[in-house]
């Protein structure tokens, strides 16, 4: 399978380019650009499309890493959106997401897999890699926000989280549930 000799990578402003591929014309979905957990929603609406394109420039662009872009045969095909809690103002302002200790954790918030690599369990190797990587960040907790539906078949739209699956497949257990479907998951890196 393709997905066999995938390589990861930080976004950094050298692979800026690889993430609008990845992303495309849309942003990845409604003009997000990952910027959806970052902001809050006036924010977000306000500077929807170019202008979260733009904020997503700045912060790679000052260093900062917000996740890690997968490969196959040197073309992006997945992201996966990994940081430092207090990144994500969002969090902070959930009531299903919120903090559940003081523990300091690293946050996974979002997933984008191109059509072709979907289903084919690139969102476990992203989850593995991000694992990996805040392992060489010296982080020792990793937090996802999965998804768990009630149905089998759900527009991938709505899973831009992460099933529950496959956190579960990447070693990650679930801490605690404020919603039926909503698990919160928690790597421990030893």
């Amino acid at each position: 399978m393709e997905t066999e000799n995938m390589i990861f990578n930080p976004l950094t402003s050298k692979r800026w380019p690889d993430f609008e591929k990845l992303f495309g014309k849309n942003g990845a979905c409604g003009g997000c650009w990952c910027m959806w957990f970052r902001l809050t929603r006036a924010e977000f609406e306000k500077q929807k499309g170019a202008g979260n394109k733009r904020a997503m420039k700045r912060i790679v662009n000052s260093g900062e890493v917000p996740g890690i872009l997968a490969y196959v045969r040197d073309e992006p095909v997945g992201w996966c959106s990994v940081a430092p809690r207090e990144t994500f103002s969002l969090l902070q302002r959930s009531r299903i997401l919120k903090p559940i200790d003081d523990q300091p954790v690293w946050s996974i918030v979002c997933f984008f897999v191109a059509k072709p690599f979907r289903r084919k369990g690139v969102t476990v190797k992203l989850l593995e890699a991000a694992i990996d990587y805040v392992r060489k960040q010296s982080g020792k907790i990793v937090e996802g926000y999965a998804v768990e539906p009630k149905k089998d078949s759900v527009p991938d739209i709505f899973v831009y989280q992460g099933l529950a699956a496959a956190y579960r497949k990447a070693g990650f257990v679930e801490v605690l549930r404020r919603s039926p479907t909503r698990p919160i998951m928690r790597y421990f890196i030893r």
